[in-house]
């Protein structure tokens, strides 16, 4: 097989601190897959960036080492012929579709702008292109979303837009940064099998970095284990996990969440009773304001949460999940009953709900876009208290400390800003400026998937931990079926915006009744990760 991209000795270092990363080397054959993997900060994104010089020049450096594509070096390439090779030669899918896409642009002109720039496709033919991408990548009505600006998409659609943006020119070479981090298992499977039957037709190669095992082996043909910026052990993706020779590599493949959540101390009243839920989203008015064209979301869905209970919401991307969190805190417009503590939520403003916010908290799906980068840690945690309880601003550092003794980080880095931080560290920022205002019920939004399964152990560890010592209530929605089992009492399935199946998780997860809840299940053990 012969090496399309060779990577010999290469390290990389920022400014005049230490090397991020020493003596990297690894090759990716024609049409073959190579993953990296490793824990969050091992220098696996770090090194894909590099490969095409994506790194800010100002600071990055490569003390030693050659990156060579089909020969050619391209640490001496010059900035004219690297444009040449990116988005043609080899494209990139980053890690966070929410960060990567412009605002400002429709998806037809994000793919667009590829197509015309190395292609020379305008016009109608350029439009016919975008919507074959995106029905290769699976989404519905391409036309119409052709027009979607990317907040008008769900976390999955906007990584799917990306693959599309990425797979535009029939790159020889793509790097797949946490290309299925957003996504739920159904959709994973279904844009990794398009990713494979690309290889197969384009002969495509393909460097994967991620942290799901799972997907690792099921697609992968050999692996580079990363630790703190080293290669610790390389080999055939099959012999790796069936006997590797590393612990580091044993510890990665050992790290898989537990299958029970903590037991329930009492029966109690609910805490939380949602009772016909429903979220309109308007798309269209006429003239005179009134609404020609609306978006269901959300339909009829009830359940209800009791204190210290953990109600798990898991559905494909786009069903809903993420608005019914949303619509619990008013920050999406809904009808129906949400009542809290006995009292009936739905009729208040937002003023008058504005004291029940410290009572229920969320931690958002990305903790870097929603953690303020002009903020040190101690301001982002103790910004709640100054809003809620400003009468006693004298403790507020004292519980910004406990806070962040809490979910495990070091009360003396509370002064340092969220990008001198992994993302496993800043979702427990996140999960601290949440717990600091001692709510009773917390929010989850995908609390764990840009995180790799070491990380996600620990955060599913002290999620329990918390739970237990301080009886709280979450509301945990995710598309990792394993982290839902591990957390959830109850479960909630919903598809296309309604509830197909809602009860003990235990049961639901052994002897599931609806077609939906089976599918979604297979889906997840197709990546099952544990070896035999």
């Amino acid at each position: 097989m012969t090496d399309l991209l060779t990577v010999r000795d290469l390290t990389i270092g920022f400014d005049d601190k230490p090397a991020v990363v020493e003596q990297l080397s690894f090759s990716v054959g024609a049409g073959e897959t190579v993953a990296l993997v490793g824990e969050s900060g091992s220098g696996k994104s770090v090194s894909a960036l590099s490969v095409l010089r994506l790194l800010d020049e100002r600071h990055a450096r490569y003390p030693s080492g050659s990156i060579h594509y089909q020969g050619e070096n391209l640490l001496q390439a010059g900035e004219k012929r690297l444009r040449q090779i990116r988005g043609w030669k080899i494209s990139m899918i980053f890690q966070e579709p929410m960060t990567s896409l412009n605002p400002l642009h429709t998806v037809e002109k994000q793919i667009s702008e590829t197509l015309e720039l190395h292609k020379g496709l305008r016009g109608p033919k350029a439009r016919q292109r975008c919507i074959e991408l995106l029905n290769l990548v699976g989404i519905p009505e391409p036309e119409r979303r052709l027009k979607s600006y990317p907040h008008q998409l769900s976390g999955g659609q906007k990584q799917r837009v990306m693959i599309a943006m990425a797979l535009a020119n029939d790159p020889e070479l793509l790097i797949a940064d946490e290309p299925t981090t957003a996504l739920d298992v159904t959709v994973q499977k279904q844009v990794l099998e398009l990713l494979r039957s690309l290889q197969k037709k384009l002969g495509m190669a393909m460097l994967l970095i991620t942290h799901d095992l799972g997907l690792v082996r099921r697609y992968a043909d050999r692996v580079v284990v990363m630790e703190h910026g080293r290669k610790v052990e390389e080999g055939v993706t099959g012999d790796l996990f069936s006997a590797p020779s590393h612990p580091y590599t044993r510890k990665l493949i050992d790290a898989e969440p537990p299958e029970q959540p903590p037991g329930l101390s009492e029966n109690s009243e609910p805490l939380l009773e949602v009772r016909d839920l429903s979220v309109n989203f308007v798309l269209r008015r006429s003239l005179f304001g009134r609404p020609r064209e609306q978006f269901h979301a959300v339909r009829q869905v009830s359940f209800q949460v009791r204190p210290g209970e953990t109600l798990g919401i898991v559905g494909e991307s786009g069903s809903g999940k993420t608005t019914i969190g949303h619509a619990l805190l008013k920050l999406a417009p809904a009808t129906g009953h949400i009542r809290f503590a006995g009292t009936d939520l739905g009729p208040m403003s937002q003023k008058d709900f504005r004291p029940w916010r410290r009572r229920v908290q969320i931690v958002f799906q990305d903790p870097f876009g929603s953690l303020s980068p002009r903020m040190s840690i101690e301001e982002i945690v103790r910004e709640g208290l100054e809003i809620h309880d400003p009468e006693h601003r004298a403790q507020h550092r004292d519980r910004v400390i406990q806070a962040l003794t809490d979910v495990g980080l070091d009360p003396q880095a509370r002064h340092r800003y969220p990008h001198e931080f992994s993302g496993g560290q800043r979702q427990r920022i996140a999960i601290a400026r949440a717990l600091v205002l001692q709510p009773e019920l917390i929010i989850l939004d995908e609390p764990t998937s840009a995180l790799d399964r070491t990380v996600q152990k620990q955060v599913i560890e002290l999620l329990r931990s918390l739970q237990q010592q301080y009886r709280l209530s979450y509301v945990f929605i995710s598309h990792d079926l394993a982290v839902v089992r591990a957390l959830s009492h109850q479960l909630l399935v919903l598809q296309d915006g309604q509830v197909v199946e809602y009860g003990e998780a235990s049961g639901i997860f052994n002897t599931p009744e609806n077609t939906y809840t089976r599918e979604l299940l297979q889906a997840a053990l197709f990546y099952q990760t544990t070896t035999n």
